[in-house]
């Protein structure tokens, strides 16, 4: 049955990823332009405002529906048997962990507690969703194992 709309659901769950990574790959950029204001300052909180509606607005919904998507797509094709399936989601739990950790320092800057990490590490914070992206790409493309 599910794998009758298996295109839709594929399509589906890329477009879904899509708005993730671009929410998982902004939002660390916001908070290192963040770090550049005092706290309480009228652009410290324009910045509180962009990162808190972009994990409501945009990354919340799209992790939902990525996970939606990407387990009909599981069960659409069996997927869960297979190797290269379980290292894909190996990668995305981390990427959803990653997720988890810049809500936790957006809701800090939120309440005026800097992050403790230093820009040089929120700079590579920025490039580990990407880094991630391409090992789930190539294991669901390659499908290797």
């Amino acid at each position: 049955m599910l794998s009758d709309y298996y295109l839709y659901l594929k399509a589906l769950h890329l477009l879904a990823m899509i708005g993730w990574m671009a929410g998982l790959l902004y939002l660390p950029r916001l908070f290192i332009y963040h770090l550049e204001f005092e706290v309480g300052s009228k652009p410290y909180e324009t910045f509180c405002i962009m990162e808190r509606r972009l994990l409501k607005i945009i990354m919340l919904p799209t992790i939902l529906l990525t996970f939606l998507f990407g387990v009909l797509l599981a069960f659409a094709t069996h997927a869960w048997l297979l190797p290269w399936f379980h290292m894909k989601l190996m990668f995305v739990l981390f990427l959803a962990a990653l997720h988890g950790y810049f809500s936790k320092i957006a809701k800090n800057f939120s309440q005026g507690k800097l992050p403790s990490l230093s820009k040089k590490s929120l700079c590579f914070l920025n490039e580990l969703p990407f880094l991630l992206a391409i090992l789930i790409v190539f294991l669901a493309v390659l499908k290797p194992f």
